[in-house]
């Protein structure tokens, strides 16, 4: 059965409608799903089991009558209307039933603890997961919209202005904290809820962090389970539900002070690409010049996409939350400019103002998709290869072969590519999984001073032998402290160099000893802030 909307927690931007298409705002003010309250221990006590339908809709509309008063005494205005609201629905609920009509229990919001109401015990998991969803949407958007009203009271009346050209009618990108815009006032960050400043008492900074990262990753397939839901994709929602509910054993643990295997935490469920809304006009016309610049902009930030996506794994499997996070957020970065870019594009205005930067950060390299009983030998190409006498340069049918001597020489691992036909350079660019024991002693030795022996043939024909063109050595000590070893090695026939080459890679998922630290320095690129539609 899926967990009572009760013991569901999502950020407030899991469902503002404005999230779920543009895509371009960060919100990072918690809110709960369905029953928003600080439960005490006392509170948190479930009541007594309702008799009939009655009780148990006046049990609820009193224990969100009582957080509305708890929330009006600590000063939450905000909360306590929320709670008002609750019980309001309630209320109604309580007048319909009396009157016979029929009641929709899903969009009722359940306080946590609390038991069924009698007669929907046998509810589906199906409709469960729906209700979840249905009512952590409303809420959510409720409370959005409560936030819009409260900015709206904030601001001065102006007088207003026509605009001079087209603007861009997307939100601005909440920028993180320690920068604001010009002339506005900085609003303090929001202040943790007790539930959890309670929790994160007694944590050390790294159990801290650790709770948090899990939390996030939590919020992020509510936002994408309720997106799912929005779009009638429940299967996918279910999905979705499925994975934030399996972070509850380690949202428990870290509160417990209790470390976690980073490395198996999901990543971040992947956003759509229509996830914004595309605004056509039919007389829309950009001129050759701004089409190159708008695919030249939109190749760059998907590189720089994939590239954040890439190095968050490889910090994810290293159990590093700190690095994890901030690729994270400068891939989010890059997803937000697309869809700024896109919807600009569609809207005809010109390419949006841009820079480069330098950023420089420091990676640890490492391949995820190996694991650590695996060494990848990769014959990439020939170069040049001298062909056999009696062989014409055009007529070489090339392959390689070789042997790995691990476990022993005796009980080698061989292997040999295809054969390329009617070239001194053919291309391979085969794979080859060898099975290693790292910590075995006969392994070291072998990186330590064997390495591996590559042979390059010519592929004989019918009653002919295959011809020998060369052998290189591929020394592996390198692993030791780089995870990957790639060389263009002269081929030898004998002690005589041929004046053909080979090239060839061996990876490890990590380094024997040690991390694979390499420092990289790159361009940038970052759109400026957009103009907003008034």
């Amino acid at each position: 059965m899926p967990p009572p909307p009760g013991d569901v927690e999502i950020r407030k931007a899991a469902a503002s409608p404005s999230h779920a298409t543009g895509g371009a705002t960060e919100e990072t003010q918690p809110v709960q799903a369905t029953a928003p309250m600080a439960v005490s221990p006392a509170a948190a006590a479930a009541p007594p089991q309702p008799k009939d339908v009655l009780e148990a809709l006046q049990q609820r509309m009193e224990k969100y009558k009582e957080a509305s008063a708890q929330a009006k005494t600590s000063g939450e205005e905000r909360k306590a209307r929320m709670h008002d609201r609750i019980a309001k629905q309630y209320q109604d609920a309580i007048r319909a039933h009396k009157a016979g009509r029929t009641i929709n229990f899903a969009e009722l919001p359940v306080p946590p603890g609390f038991p069924p109401i009698p007669g929907m015990e046998g509810a589906g998991a199906e409709q469960g997961i729906a209700a979840v969803l249905e009512a952590a949407s409303k809420l959510a958007s409720d409370e959005g919209k409560e936030v819009d009203e409260e900015d709206e009271e904030d601001e001065p009346l102006a007088t207003p202005q026509k605009p001079k050209k087209p603007t861009l009618a997307v939100p601005p990108t909440v920028q993180g904290h320690g920068s604001h815009s010009p002339g506005q006032p900085r609003r303090p960050p929001p202040s943790p809820s007790p539930e959890r400043q309670s929790h994160a008492e007694g944590l050390s900074q790294a159990a801290q962090q650790q709770l948090e990262f899990l939390e996030g990753r939590r919020k992020q397939y509510m936002k994408a389970a309720i997106q799912a839901k929005q779009k009638n994709d429940l299967e996918q929602a279910k999905s979705f539900l499925r994975t934030a509910k399996g972070f509850e054993p380690m949202i428990e643990a870290a509160k417990n002070g209790k470390a976690v295997d980073i490395s198996k935490v999901p990543s971040p469920p992947g956003d759509e690409e229509d996830d914004f809304i595309l605004v056509h006009h039919s007389d829309v016309q950009i001129s050759q010049k701004a089409e190159d610049v708008y695919m030249q902009l939109a190749k760059i930030l998907k590189e720089q996409c994939e590239k954040c996506v890439s190095y968050s794994k490889q910090f994810t499997h290293l159990g590093n939350i700190t690095e994890t996070t901030k690729f994270e957020k400068m891939s989010e970065e890059c997803k937000k400019n697309l869809a700024i870019l896109k919807l600009a594009q569609a809207q005809g205005l010109d390419p949006p103002k841009h820079h480069f930067e330098k950023r420089t950060y420091s990676i640890v390299r490492i391949f995820p998709e190996l694991s650590s009983t695996e060494l990848l030998l990769i014959v990439v190409k020939g170069i040049n290869l001298p062909a056999p006498p009696g062989i014409a340069t055009n007529d070489l049918d090339a392959f390689v072969k070789f042997e790995f001597p691990y476990p022993s020489g005796e009980q080698a691992q061989k292997h040999k590519t295809s054969v390329i036909k009617n070239t001194n350079c053919p291309e391979y660019n085969q794979s080859f999984k060898l099975n290693i024991n790292r910590n075995h002693r006969g392994f070291r030795r072998v990186i330590q001073s064997k390495g591996i022996k590559l042979e390059v043939l010519h592929k004989g024909g019918f009653l002919r032998s295959d011809k020998p063109v060369g052998t290189v050595h591929l020394k592996l000590e390198k692993l030791e402290t780089e995870c990957e070893v790639r060389e263009i090695i002269e081929l030898f026939d004998g002690r005589k160099p041929t004046g053909g080459r080979l090239e060839v890679r061996a990876q490890l998922r990590e380094p024997l000893s040690g991390q694979d630290v390499q420092q990289v320095t790159e361009r940038w690129l970052v759109l400026e802030q957009p103009k907003v539609a008034s």
